[in-house]
């Protein structure tokens, strides 16, 4: 069994820094810091990418914080009428990526450029930071499962539990490993998002099965299911779509040629 080791928190000054804030904070870096170097790699534009990142960020805050507050947790509405806007207080992962998903239509279809060009570059970001960012929910062990004496089981104050955020960051950090290593390939060229969304669904299907039930402050269920299972069960709709349709060809690669017998100059 694991121990149960609650990371602790440090104070700077007036500032207070929270381990699952940290992580987070780290997770979002690191996921903005590959998706531009993966860009780039592709031989796309990454600026765009800098200037989605705060909206990016902000967007997932916001609705991971109003998953938390209105499927998850809807008694904490009655804490306070600005309990909506204390959007640090309760977040929700798949809020995150809802909220994510409707900054990049926006943002994207403002600047009038193709995300299907760089959603290879989204999912070789998104993967390893997200795992890096459950790392976070791992630390202050908030997402405790049922008792059990599985041998990757926290042992919790009250029994033996499995901790969902340590396995969520064990199936992202393999995902990722899994995205890198397919990445070249020339059937997986535009498809690495959906296959990344359609195995993570599956996986997170499963693991909420796994959700405590038996303590004072678990996830609502509807009809026997986490939100976060219908969530994943859009996703699943999502990648299969994207595995299954046609790609068309990325804008990169409808760039005109030189002309026969003039060499074109790099630049």
């Amino acid at each position: 069994m694991i121990p149960y080791w609650h990371a602790p928190s440090f104070k700077l000054g007036p500032l207070e820094l929270n381990p699952f804030n940290v992580f987070v904070a780290a997770g979002i870096l690191l996921a903005a810091r590959l998706l531009t170097k993966q860009a780039e790699r592709e031989g796309l534009d990454p600026n765009p990418l800098a200037d989605f990142a705060m909206w990016g960020v902000a967007a997932g805050m916001l609705f991971g914080h109003w998953v938390h507050l209105f499927f998850y947790h809807p008694e904490e509405l009655s804490k306070s009428p600005f309990q909506i806007l204390r959007f640090w207080d309760g977040l929700s992962s798949f809020g995150g990526l809802l909220g994510g998903i409707v900054a990049a239509v926006v943002f994207f279809r403002v600047k009038k450029l193709r995300f299907n060009d760089y959603a290879d570059s989204f999912a070789l970001g998104v993967a390893p930071g997200w795992a890096v960012a459950r790392l976070g929910c791992f630390a202050v062990h908030d997402h405790p499962g049922k008792l059990t004496d599985f041998f990757l089981a926290v042992q919790f104050p009250n029994g033996n539990r499995h901790d969902l955020g340590f396995y969520d960051a064990i199936v992202l950090f393999a995902l990722t490993a899994l995205l890198y290593a397919v990445r070249d390939l020339p059937k997986m060229k535009g498809r690495l998002l959906p296959l990344l969304a359609l195995l993570y669904a599956a996986s997170r299907f499963s693991l909420d099965f796994l959700r405590a039930t038996d303590l004072s402050y678990v996830d609502a269920r509807y009809f026997g299911l986490t939100p976060a299972q219908y969530g994943s069960l859009l996703l699943v709709v999502y990648g299969l779509w994207g595995l299954l349709r046609k790609q068309a060809p990325s804008s990169s690669s409808q760039k005109p040629s030189a002309p026969q017998g003039r060499v074109e100059t790099a630049r």
